[in-house]
């Protein structure tokens, strides 16, 4: 199986799961589940491969049931950390400025994002890319309750780190998706990203013409 690289080939999905197995699927679940840095890591793709690989025994000799688990722990722990870092940094992250890691446009559609669907919010932006790594910092910003954000945590972790691990494993024992993997990915990441576009022409629609 080949796996069209979306990227650079060190985000390639197959890339990083040959290169650093399992520990490689964890730490970058982690980091895009609530570090700032983490907003362009592949989570989808790579939840994705990784179920699929787990269905050939190939880099992933663990067995399905663990590596959900530990991608779902991963997962909490990340937007754990968001939080915490939400709730430290508080309102100045507002105001910190633009970087090549940082932008506040990626936080001001988290804000969006956490205003318009409220404790839902944590769980909805597990399958949105960008928003899924600054909604968690957001809440923490915000003083979330922190019971209400571990138990919408905890539940979106789930289904989002067992679910897109399970469409993988599952459809990974059909022959015409691993003959068609890099097809498949590049539909995964156009749905993953279809409710920024969305939202994008929404913002555009309600500008004030001119």
């Amino acid at each position: 199986m080949t796996v069209l690289a979306l990227g650079p080939q060190w985000l390639d999905p197959d890339h990083l799961i040959a290169t650093f197995g399992l520990i490689g699927i964890l730490a970058v679940v982690f980091a895009e589940s609530g570090l700032l840095i983490g907003f362009f890591l592949p989570g989808d793709s790579l939840l994705f491969t990784a179920g699929l690989l787990v269905a050939s025994h190939r880099y992933l000799t663990q067995p399905l049931w663990l590596v959900c688990l530990l991608v779902v722990i991963a997962a909490a722990a990340g937007d754990q950390a968001g939080y915490l870092f939400g709730r430290k940094a508080g309102p100045a992250l507002f105001r910190r400025p633009d970087s090549r890691l940082f932008k506040q446009e990626n936080t001001a559609k988290a804000a969006a994002f956490f205003s318009a669907h409220g404790p839902r919010s944590i769980v909805l932006a597990r399958f949105v890319p960008v928003v899924r790594t600054f909604t968690p910092i957001v809440a923490g910003v915000s003083a979330m309750h922190y019971r209400t954000f571990v138990r919408f945590n905890l539940l979106g972790a789930a289904l989002w780190g067992t679910g897109v691990t399970l469409l993988g494993y599952f459809l990974g024992q059909i022959t015409f998706v691993t003959t068609h993997i890099e097809l498949i990915l590049i539909a995964l990441v156009a749905v993953s990203v279809l409710p920024l576009a969305v939202e994008y022409l929404r913002a555009r629609r309600a500008r004030p013409t001119a």
